[in-house]
């Protein structure tokens, strides 16, 4: 019947009739019964062609418009089928790369005309209430005409308005529909949109050991670095310490205190020496600057004497 046909056809559309053919030889006549009627590749690259044109010319397909992925995800969604071989090799896939995200399995059809069934799914996910980093369309290999599904505008759109970042990996490598067009990141298969989105352990652990290494050998070259001019520093205030300061200060005057004792009048005076003066107190140094009857005043050791000019007597030179 009609409704359990995967494909309508329209006019001018390449059909794949699936069926069997009857003869009747005595009645020259022949039937064919129809299992099933699938569209050929030319229609499928056909109305690929009409979709991409006309979000082509809305911009949607700009790739100013993809977003970068997650580098940790702490949470993704993977829509495809349940069960089947692409979702195994998925899950296998992020529990060998990176066990740490959480992983939401929400099973979606990938195949026929269950347009509204995927649009359904996709405005759940829009308000994203389960708190996803990224959504996966997966979907695995099959001929080009078993991926028509996304082809269709309506599940395209919903893809590029989702506020979550989209991977697609839908079919094989050469597979190419309008869901990649729009998402965010295209993986070749389910398999390499997981490898894609998810960071690698054993990448990070050796990214890990590198930086630690890293690390390691700067605090150690820091260290060492601050402790050499921390010796520096100290024999520099070891040199100029305040005590070595105060030790050479007091050697100088100490030097100077002797010097000035050694050279000082009193000294002198001790020795025997007399220091005169005039009445007003001026250095007498040549019996010229006296005449008779001057006073004058001599200066001993223990006191003073005050004379007077009797007589002068010059050196005969």
């Amino acid at each position: 019947t009609i409704k359990t046909l995967k494909f309508l056809p329209k006019e001018d559309d390449g059909v794949l009739i699936v069926g069997k053919l009857n003869f009747w030889e005595s009645q020259a006549r022949i039937s064919v019964q129809v299992f099933d009627i699938r569209a050929s590749i030319s229609t499928v690259l056909k109305k690929f062609e009409i979709v991409k044109s006309k979000l082509l010319k809305e911009g949607l397909l700009d790739d100013s418009l993809r977003r970068k992925l997650p580098k940790y995800p702490h949470s993704i969604g993977i829509l495809t089928s349940v069960p089947s071989s692409a979702l195994a090799d998925m899950l296998r896939t992020a529990k060998e790369r990176w066990p740490l995200t959480k992983i939401y399995i929400i099973p979606i059809p990938v195949q026929g005309k269950n347009v509204n069934e995927v649009k359904l799914v996709l405005s759940k996910l829009k308000k994203n209430k389960l708190n996803l980093n990224a959504i996966v369309i997966a979907r695995g290999g099959g001929g080009r005409e078993d991926l028509m599904l996304f082809d269709n505008e309506i599940i395209a759109r919903e893809i590029a308005s989702c506020p979550i970042p989209v991977v697609t990996g839908i079919g094989h490598e050469d597979d190419l529909t309008i869901s990649d067009l729009v998402s965010d990141h295209r993986a070749a298969t389910p398999t390499s949109a997981i490898v894609d989105l998810l960071p690698s352990r054993d990448f990070e652990k050796n990214n890990f050991l590198q930086i630690q290494k890293m690390l390691k050998d700067y605090f150690k070259f820091f260290f060492k670095n601050k402790k050499n001019f921390l010796i520096t520093k100290k024999s520099f205030f070891q040199a100029h310490s305040p005590q070595l300061v105060l030790n050479a200060k007091k050697t100088k005057i100490n030097y100077i205190s002797q010097l000035l004792n050694a050279l000082s009048p009193e000294r002198l005076l001790k020795r025997g020496f007399a220091l005169i003066t005039d009445e007003r107190g001026n250095s007498i140094y040549s019996v010229k600057s006296l005449k008779e009857k001057d006073k004058f005043l001599v200066q001993l050791f223990d006191g003073e004497i005050t004379a007077d000019v009797n007589s002068i007597n010059y050196d005969k030179i």
